[in-house]
């Protein structure tokens, strides 16, 4: 018998690092099809017009990447309850989450579109803030993991927002003529 624990404790941790691995790569493929769409987000983002607080085009890399981390960790984290409480829900909604978060990129530097890509970050604001309280309820540190994404979208929608505001509604790929 202790060999045989031994094995279903050895196949579960194989199985555990197999999924993590796997939150990490669906949620940095994501973020890749996003990042195809922002290869010339800097030069974009330089010339449109800007309020005082708007960051750095430099700051948006690192705080991705990190969040990209700590979403997967979260999602992770909440597939490691499946057997005390159902996740399924929850991680289709974290998948589908993916596909609107990297649609903004291609809404927003892609083709010009802030009005699009208001649409969609308030549509992905509202799965984040579903995913952070249900990710909170299965698991209080994969809760706090997406605690920071939910704070970092809100601003980001607020300055999606202003810089639509503030350039008439316009974008550099809708001024070309």
């Amino acid at each position: 018998m202790p060999n045989q624990r031994k094995h279903s404790r050895c196949k579960e941790a194989f199985k555990s690092i197999s999924v993590l691995l796997l939150s990490f790569l669906v949620t940095f493929a994501a973020g890749a099809v996003g990042a195809l769409a922002s290869i010339s987000a800097q030069k974009t983002y330089t010339m449109i017009q800007q309020p005082s607080w708007a960051p750095p085009a430099w700051i948006f890399g690192p705080v991705w990447t990190s969040l990209y981390v700590l979403m997967a960790l979260a999602a992770w984290l909440v597939w490691r309850q499946r057997e005390r409480m159902r996740i399924d829900i929850a991680l289709i909604v974290y998948i589908v989450h993916l596909i609107v978060q990297a649609i903004w990129s291609w809404l927003f530097f892609g083709i010009g579109r802030a009005d699009l890509a208001m649409l969609d970050i308030i549509i992905l604001g509202t799965m984040i803030a579903w995913l952070t309280f249900v990710f909170w309820r299965v698991d209080r540190l994969a809760g706090i993991f997406f605690t920071p994404y939910l704070l970092w979208v809100t601003f980001a929608a607020i300055l999606n927002a202003t810089l639509w505001y503030l350039n008439g509604g316009k974008l550099p790929m809708q001024m070309q003529p």
